[in-house]
Parts: structure tokens; sequence; C-alpha cells
């Protein structure tokens, strides 16, 4: 009799067992009511861009009440979305601009959106963080490995080398005045950039002293403000010549510095010209007295001096 008892109580749990295996199968075959979701990553309420809004986008498998609502990493509800909204099926789309139940902002951390389905009496926590970050990233280290660019495209000091550190990670931006210049491709906390000797438009500015600012844009869309821009000063330099007039004896040789980068240039006095290389430029003046004209220049650009030719007293 007992073994009887026993035999029986074993079909028993192989049923049971059989039963509860058929059911788990079952459940893992039912499709999840919500599918195709979208949510951004990231959110910045006070960057006057695209990033303003952090949206949230479903797909509905069946017609169901939703109440959506954005909860922080302790499941506490931040900012409810939809209550007990009805809503058919199909693509469902909502909006957070960063906002609380109370009206204000949240604080900058990592939320989630979690859906409730009154008719499917399902609550689902949506696996799509948002970052809310209204913190702009800032410059904290700048170094210019040669302060002077000449945008005359000979290939020899045709750019600056820009290099920088931001507190976080971001875009660099390089502004001349208000207008932008330079905006790094990455998002990185450092690197180095060219900047050309030229303005928004890629045109060759006129020769002297500018300031750039620097800034940055990172992913949530947070720019630096204007008063937290970092100045450097540059020179756009082009050739010229170190002294406007030169005297000099007839027939004599004189010599005039030349500030320029360039291997060679070409120069003119009255009607002689030739090529010459170097920091200093060494000629010989004309024979008659009088006043002439010197020309020194490379590619498209010049300089022009005096040269006074006087007797000896």
């Amino acid at each position: 009799m007992q073994r009887v008892l026993s035999s029986a109580a074993l079909i028993g749990l192989l049923i049971a067992t059989a039963a509860a295996f058929a059911i788990t199968e079952r459940l893992k075959l039912v499709r999840s009511p919500v599918y195709f979701t979208i949510v951004s990553k990231r959110l910045s309420p006070s960057c006057g861009c695209s990033r303003g809004k952090a949206v949230i986008s479903f797909r509905l498998r069946h017609r169901d009440d939703v109440t959506l609502t954005i909860v922080d990493g302790n499941r506490t509800v931040v900012k409810t979305l939809a209550s007990g909204e009805p809503t058919a099926k199909g693509r469902v789309t909502y909006s957070w601009s960063g906002t609380t139940d109370g009206g204000g902002i949240a604080p900058d951390g990592t939320y989630l959106p979690e859906l409730h389905l009154s008719l499917q009496r399902r609550t689902i926590l949506l696996p799509n963080p948002i970052v809310l970050d209204t913190h702009p990233a800032q410059v904290v280290g700048v170094r210019v490995g040669r302060g002077i660019v000449s945008p005359d495209g000979d290939g020899v000091g045709d750019s600056i080398k820009i290099h920088y550190r931001l507190d976080s990670q971001a875009h660099l931006l390089i502004y001349l005045g208000s207008d932008l210049v330079i905006r790094s491709r990455s998002y990185l906390a450092s690197g180095t950039v060219n900047w050309l000797g030229r303005d928004a438009n890629g045109e060759a500015l006129p020769a002297g002293n500018y300031v750039l600012w620097l800034g940055a844009v990172d992913r949530a869309g947070n720019v630096t403000q204007s008063y937290d821009r970092q100045p450097i000063v540059v020179t756009v330099r082009y050739i010229q010549l170190l002294q406007q007039h030169v005297a000099a004896a007839p027939g004599k040789r004189f010599s005039i510095g030349v500030s320029t980068d360039a291997k060679h240039y070409w120069w003119k006095l009255g009607t002689r010209h030739g090529v010459a290389s170097g920091s200093v430029l060494s000629l010989r003046a004309p024979t008659k007295p009088g006043s002439y004209r010197l020309a020194v220049g490379e590619r498209v650009y010049g300089a022009r001096g005096t040269v006074l030719v006087t007797t000896a007293k």
C-alpha cells in the first residue's frame, strides 16, 4: 500500500512540474505590450537647444490607460507626464522638459521613465536612462605653441596650435569676437586644435593682434557662457619690413630687417629686382641720390618702405 502511495505521489510531482514548466514557457512566448522604445539619452532644460526636452516614445500592442512618470534612482516619482490617459495602440510620444511636479527643475542626475498600463495591470520600468545635466563644461587649461600665424598659404607658419583641457567631455568652441571659428571634432576633455588665422567665412585676416575666446559645448547641449570663456591673444603676420625708411649712400650697400616665415621672398628697388632669403635683406643702393620705393613680398602678400639715397656731407 505504501509503495502504491509513493508511486502516486511521484506521478503527481511530475505532473505539477510539467505544468509549471508549461506555464513558464508560455509566459516566455507572451510578447511585451510595449516595443520599439525610443528615449533621449540627455537633457538640459537650460541649454536653449534641441536637447531642452527629453523624448519618450514607444509603441503599444493594444489600447490601454497609460500612466507615465519620471522616477529617480530610488524609484521616487519626480514628474507625472500622463495619468490614466486612454491611449490607442500604436506609437505614443511624450516629452519631459526636466521639471518636477512641483514646477521646479529637477536636480542634475539620472532618471528613468516608468510606464503603468491599467488594463494590462503591468508596470514597466523602461531601461533607458535620461541624464539631466545643466552645467556647461569649463576650460581649465590653455597653452599656445606659437602665438603668431601667417595665413599666406606657403605651408610655413600657416596655423597656430592650441592645446586645451576641459573639466568634462565636450566639443571645444573657439570664437573670434562673437563668431564661431572652430568646433573640435570629438567630445574630449583635452586635445589640440589648429587655428589658420581665418575668420568665420574662411577668409585670411589682416595683419594684427586678435583675441580668441575658448569655450565648450557638452553632450547635453550646454554652452559655456561668454563671461566664462578663456581668452588668448594671437598675432596674424605677413611679410614685413622692420623699418619703413632707411638711409644709404649712393652705390653703397645697406641692410634692412625683414620679418617673414617664407624661405624665399622677392624684392624690388627702383628698376632692379631679385630673390632673397633670411631676416636681413642686404642690397646696393642706387648711384643717384633720391627717394626710392623698396618692396618685398611672397605669394600675394607684400610690404613697402622707402630708401633715401643721399650724398654724405
